[in-house]
């Protein structure tokens, strides 16, 4: 009886479990396992935040978040623009002070020894010297120095003047051709920098008129001719003195050549590429860099006692050029050119001279005898340097200012008796006008 209670406990145990499983059967496992899970706890309102807060930032537009950044990358961008422009523009008015002061006469100050130069090309100085000497002058603008050399230039020789750029070489060739620096009086200067200014002159006649004695004889015969054919019907002139005039004045124009003047002039322009169709042609009609053929033709007609070239190439083919190379090396008087054509400088210069530290180095033979000289004058003034540093740094770490003073006035001193030699002074003693050498540079 026992074992039925037990049976009857045991079925109403399942009844009431099944009754809670929806009429499911579970197993004892499952059932026991479900006895010992422990009840979820109720999730935090915490977390609940959290995640809420998270799911709105997501909802923020992209561009709200990065437009801080945004905003100061631009304006990063614009103040670096805007101090390009302020540099570009400072630089734009700097060369426009340059290119205004390069034909300003006046703003350039030549000092020659102790005194200002105002000579302005009326030096009193022997007819007969075609030789250029000019000793211990400066050159300064608002201040700047620009020079601070000594220069001779021998009649008869072809130089060319190299130097980095922004040395002021094409400076050097204005004050020359203006006078500032002195030059004889029977010296004729041409300098050619500037193109023709176009009118209707054709170019053979342009070049031909840059000849002016030669125009200025022609236009007398021209006006004689015309007033001897009126003094024939009028006595108030007197023919034979017309006539005596026209004579004199023919012979001027043989020995000047006049028959030939224009052959000449036609054969210069044909060299530097003019056909005879763009000679016959009005040179308001040609382009500046034509112009500036013909301006290169004209100095090249007139024959200067001294001819300055700025860059003569620039404007010329190979076969211009290679005709311009004969052309100068046949000519016989003075020379100056300036080019970054170092074949140009090879074929045509005879001495180089080199602007560097303000001042004027002359070395003998073409520009390929100038750099293999100039490497061991390097050399040279960069050993003498080195043990110059070497000797006033020891002087500057004993702190005494009289040895730094002694240093110093003793390398100028061994530059003054250095410059002395190579001027061909021949003793060596160091004169007044050798105490403006300095102690050495590094080159």
């Amino acid at each position: 009886m026992g074992n039925k209670k037990t049976e009857n406990a045991v079925g109403a145990m399942k009844v009431k479990t099944n009754s809670s499983n929806d009429g499911k059967k579970l197993s004892a496992s499952v059932m026991l396992a479900s006895m010992d899970q422990k009840p979820e706890k109720p999730k935090k309102a915490s977390s609940l935040a959290q995640r809420q807060k998270q799911q709105n930032f997501l909802l923020i537009p992209m561009e709200l978040i990065f437009l801080p950044l945004i905003m100061m990358r631009m304006s990063m961008l614009q103040r670096m623009k805007n101090k390009r422009m302020n540099l570009l523009a400072a630089h734009a008015a700097e060369q426009a002070k340059k290119e205004a002061r390069k034909d300003d006469h006046d703003a350039f100050t030549v000092v020659m020894g102790s005194r200002a130069s105002v000579l302005g090309g009326e030096h009193e100085l022997d007819a007969n010297v075609k030789d250029i000497t000019v000793e211990n002058f400066s050159v300064s603008v608002q201040g700047k120095e620009l020079l601070d050399a000594s220069e001779r230039i021998s009649h008869g020789k072809s130089y060319g003047l190299v130097g980095p750029n922004g040395k002021e070489k094409s400076t050097l060739l204005k004050l020359l051709a203006w006078r500032k620096i002195p030059v004889p009086k029977n010296i004729d200067v041409l300098l050619v920098e500037q193109k023709v200014v176009g009118d209707d002159k054709t170019a053979l006649e342009a070049v031909v008129s840059a000849n002016v004695e030669l125009v200025k004889h022609q236009e007398e015969v021209e006006a004689l001719l015309n007033l001897d054919s009126v003094a024939k019907n009028d006595e108030n002139y007197d023919a034979n003195e017309i006539g005596e005039r026209l004579s004199e004045m023919y012979e001027r124009l043989e020995i000047m050549g006049s028959d030939a003047a224009e052959a000449q002039a036609s054969k210069i322009l044909a060299g530097l590429g003019a056909t005879n169709d763009m000679q016959g042609r009005a040179t308001r009609s040609l382009s500046g860099g034509w112009r500036m053929r013909i301006s290169l033709a004209r100095a090249l007609f007139v024959q200067p006692t001294l001819l300055l070239l700025d860059e003569p190439t620039n404007h010329l083919d190979l076969r211009a050029v290679l005709w311009l190379e004969e052309y100068l090396c046949r000519w016989k008087k003075t020379l100056v050119v300036v080019s970054h054509d170092w074949d140009f400088l090879n074929t045509v210069c005879s001495e180089i001279i080199h602007l560097h530290n303000l001042k004027l180095h002359v070395y003998r033979g073409n520009f390929d005898d100038f750099e293999s000289g100039y490497e061991q004058c390097r050399k040279e003034i960069n050993k003498k340097f080195e043990i110059y540093d070497k000797q006033m740094k020891a002087a500057k770490r004993s702190g005494n200012q009289a040895q730094q003073d002694k240093v110093k006035d003793r390398a100028k001193f061994v530059a003054a008796k250095e410059a002395s030699k190579s001027k061909g002074k021949g003793t060596g003693n160091v004169d007044e006008e050798d105490t403006r050498a300095e102690a050495p540079l590094k080159c």
